[in-house]
């Protein structure tokens, strides 16, 4: 029978609804029983996506024994952390505090007023790898809670105390673009030489960070920079983190050479990789990393677009087998594509008969193609053409076998970064598909994800809205709003990205500190109203919010948006002293707000060769300080023709014509792409 799991959309919840467990969704229905029943909460989040969650599902919620004495003992609660990333972040803290890590699955116990007093990740279901099993955890917190009630009680303050602080904001301290030079070096101490990325294994994409650094890059012309950006960006495409045959990369790798994944996908990292790579493209001309962008974009595409928007991940595990779906052996390359171009494809994508990882193989590129081609006596040309084909016969051949769980839920702070990579896979790679796209799945979260009072909901599935959103869910969105509207999008986009700007501003924002808060003032009251300035796998979202509203400050001269995203900045100034790679999002704002930013007005018919001239000629140029308007005077005459960077602005004759500004002083019309790079490279040369 199904437990009360059953009637929710999340899917990692609904995967525990027939567990015998008699689990709640987080709601007072639960806290009333608790109370009344004189039992401790039994807190359980993790994700659809996560393989260890499966494992204690199967180890220990699906266990009759234990699950009896789950029932038995507490009032247990099922959180989906992507639903509620505000109760994940509250009780991730708490869990930090008390065993140092952090992880999923999440084990909390709570007090029935929400205080935790215990917590853990993943517990085997017996005593084993030197750490108690969960029935020993059950039984001996079942046992305090009769006979040390007094001292339960206490430790619960105690840690809510401590998770209270940790969100209490110190004196605003201002942040210059030193700032960035102190990030810069903190990441250039922790830059792994050998293999690229930073730190040790496991090693998650570091998108702030790269993005950080290339735009250190291009204000000075570091080549230190550069270098690190390009060897962490080889370093992860040629790896097994990438999906050689569909496309897209995978949350992290286990290992320090970027080989072993964790084999889920996650719509977040691969919407802030496109961006990364698109953007390494434009400083470098490296085509390598155009092709990467273009194929993760065309993954998201083909395997997770629906009719509501993007869906959130696929999982690790398929058949109960972590990364079964994604590897290959020797005989199988060979068996499927024949024994020369089979050992071709062996000889590039290191499949050997022993297996690179468990006795299988994860496709990867440890060499350059030209080596290989070299190696095998054929051009580099003769080897790629074959290659390809043989990627897409063995892709054709992987859909065949049982593929992870698709996780189809829409979360509206995703999507929003996933139309800034779309946005952006329009300007750089110029395919249409790409602000198709973007602009079809922003029509269908304005409509799906709208509440009646004009707010915005968090997530979706299937159509059913629910859960007040977030800040990430109005930045996100409203960041991934503008991005489509400069890459060619409709002026509404504009007008929609300034409407949850101003509602972000009313209810996150911290009349005493400037800074944001993650929940609305309205949101249901938790322990504590969470926020955090420091990026995590996702931006901040005060630091995107920051960057939002200093944009549109100068879309729509709104001086006082720039002053809340000062504020923004400046209340986790001196946070940012003391770790400024770690906020890296919100030194992105700081950069852009800290010289008038290259104002860009198109004037012209899209289509035209006139017109799409200067806006390949553009999108060549990497400019992270920049705003772009345009107008087509051909169309009928609207309220945005009177936008500001677009007022006094005409077009020359019948061509079309780019205005290249800077604090409102122009330089003369442009109508070709050689004026064009002339007064680019003037104007964004090293300095």
């Amino acid at each position: 029978m199904s437990n009360r799991l059953a009637g929710e959309t999340s899917p990692y919840l609904l995967q525990h609804a027939d567990n015998p467990v008699d689990w709640y969704p987080w709601g007072p229905e639960a806290f009333a029983r608790a109370e009344r029943e004189d039992k401790p909460i039994l807190l359980s989040i993790g994700y659809s996506a996560c393989h260890w969650c499966h494992v204690m599902e199967h180890e220990s919620f699906e266990n009759g024994e234990i699950a009896a004495l789950m029932n038995e003992h507490f009032v247990s609660i099922k959180v989906d952390r992507e639903e509620r990333p505000d109760i994940d972040s509250i009780y991730m803290a708490a869990t930090v505090a008390l065993s140092g890590s952090g992880g999923w699955p999440m084990t909390v116990f709570l007090t029935q007023d929400k205080q935790p007093f215990f917590a853990g990740t993943y517990f085997p279901p017996s005593d084993k790898y030197g750490r108690p099993g969960f029935p020993t955890v059950l039984r001996r917190i079942a046992e305090l809670w009769k006979s040390e009630r007094s001292t339960l009680q206490s430790q619960a303050a105690e840690l809510s105390e401590h998770v209270r602080e940790q969100s209490t904001l110190v004196a605003p301290l201002a942040v210059q673009r030193a700032a960035i030079d102190g990030a810069t070096a903190q990441l250039s101490a922790s830059f792994d030489a050998r293999y690229g990325g930073f730190g040790r294994a496991p090693k998650f994409p570091p998108c702030g960070a790269l993005s950080l650094l290339l735009r250190h890059h291009h204000r000075i012309g570091d080549a230190d920079s550069l270098r690190m950006v390009e060897a962490t960006l080889d370093a992860m495409k040629n790896g097994g983190m990438y999906d050689h045959l569909a496309g897209g990369f995978a949350r992290y790798s286990t290992d320090e050479r970027w080989l072993v994944p964790h084999f889920e996908k996650m719509l977040y990292d691969n919407a802030q990789l496109t961006c990364a790579y698109l953007d390494a493209f434009q400083v470098t001309r490296n085509a390598e990393y155009a092709r990467v962008a273009r194929e993760t974009l065309d993954y998201v595409l083909r395997e997770m677009s629906g009719q509501y928007g993007y869906f959130s991940a696929t999982d690790a595990d398929s058949e109960g087998v972590e990364g079964k779906f994604f590897v290959w052996s020797h005989d199988e390359v060979l068996e499927q594509l024949g024994p020369e171009t089979g050992d071709h494809f062996a000889l590039y994508y290191d499949v050997t008969p022993h297996g690179n990882w468990e006795e299988h193989n994860i496709l990867n590129t440890p060499r350059p193609l030209a080596r290989v081609a070299e190696e095998l006596g054929v051009s580099s040309q003769t080897l790629a053409e074959e290659l390809a084909l043989a990627k897409t016969k063995l892709y054709t051949v992987r859909l065949q076998r049982v593929p992870p769980l698709l996780d189809d839920k829409v979360l509206t702070s995703w999507n929003g970064l996933m139309l800034s990579a779309m946005a952006a896979g329009y300007r750089v790679l110029g395919d249409t598909r790409y602000l198709d796209s973007g602009l079809t799945v922003a029509d269908a979260l304005l409509t799906t994800m709208a509440r009646p009072d004009g707010g915005l909901y968090h997530t979706a599935r299937a159509g059913r809205a629910q859960v007040p959103g977030f800040l990430e869910d109005y930045a996100f969105l409203g960041e991934g709003l503008l991005a489509l509207y400069e890459a060619g999008g409709p002026a509404k986009l504009l007008r929609e990205a300034d409407r949850l700007a101003a509602r972000m501003l009313s209810d996150f924002e911290d009349p005493e500190s400037g800074a944001f808060f993650d929940t609305a003032h309205d949101a249901e009251r938790l322990l504590v109203r969470p926020r955090e300035g420091h990026d995590n796998a996702i931006p901040s979202a005060n630091g995107v919010a920051a960057g939002l509203l200093a944009k549109l400050s100068h879309h729509l001269e709104r001086p006082h948006y720039r002053e809340r995203a000062e504020r923004a900045v400046t209340a986790y100034g001196k946070l940012i002293a003391r770790a400024p790679r770690a906020f890296a999002s919100t030194l992105w704002a700081v950069d852009f707000m800290a010289a008038p930013p290259l104002e860009l007005s198109l004037l012209g018919t899209p289509g035209e060769e006139s017109y799409e001239r200067l806006r390949r000629a553009i999108a060549s140029h990497y400019l992270p300080n920049r705003v772009i308007a345009h107008l087509d005077p051909n169309s009928p005459p609207s309220a945005d023709d009177a936008l500001p960077l677009l007022a006094g602005k005409r077009q020359i004759a019948a061509n079309a014509a780019l205005f290249v500004c800077r604090a409102s002083v122009c330089d003369a019309p442009i109508t070709s792409s050689e004026e064009l790079d002339a007064s680019l490279e003037r104007h964004t040369a090293p300095r």
